[in-house]
């Protein structure tokens, strides 16, 4: 089961695309954080949403949020990635799933999710989005959602 709106966002620390250990909490601390679960690097739907973040990262940056994606690939493999992709952001190694896991990013339970969180500074989840196929979704979705939030 996903957590939804109005759920704290469980804490986690996992390692970036350069091995060193990122915490939730942290990020929080200084701004509004887009956490996005992907299924696996280098698939051509998932190079697809992470070069639509990618294009719309400055416009989150300004929003006052961070951009985190999650998968279960290695950090050597999150460093190749993001490497050919050019991708700003950072990417968390979920190696064996727990992050996962906490946050319900599954499809039917089984299969490796595509879903969007928007969490503010206190931890409340604002937003999600979660589809397979609608990749631009994902950041127009989330984006307009920092946005308002930054209003508030």
């Amino acid at each position: 089961m996903s957590l939804q709106v109005g759920d704290k966002a469980p804490d986690f620390t996992l390692p970036d695309q350069s091995g060193k250990p990122v915490g939730l909490s942290e990020k929080l601390a200084q701004k509004v954080v887009v956490l996005y679960f992907y299924p696996k690097d280098n698939t051509r739907g998932c190079t697809a949403e992470a070069c639509s973040f990618r294009d719309s990262y400055e416009s989150f940056t300004d929003a006052g949020a961070e951009v985190i994606g999650v998968s279960s690939d290695s950090v050597e493999s999150h460093q190749q990635f993001a490497g050919r992709n050019d991708l700003p952001f950072i990417l968390l190694a979920d190696t064996d799933k727990a992050v996962r896991k906490q946050y319900g990013a599954t499809t039917l339970g089984l299969v490796p999710g595509r879903i969007t969180f928007v969490i503010d500074q206190e931890g409340v989840i604002r937003h999600t989005f979660s589809s397979l196929t609608n990749f631009d979704g994902h950041v127009q979705e989330a984006l307009a959602v920092v946005k308002q939030l930054q209003t508030a």
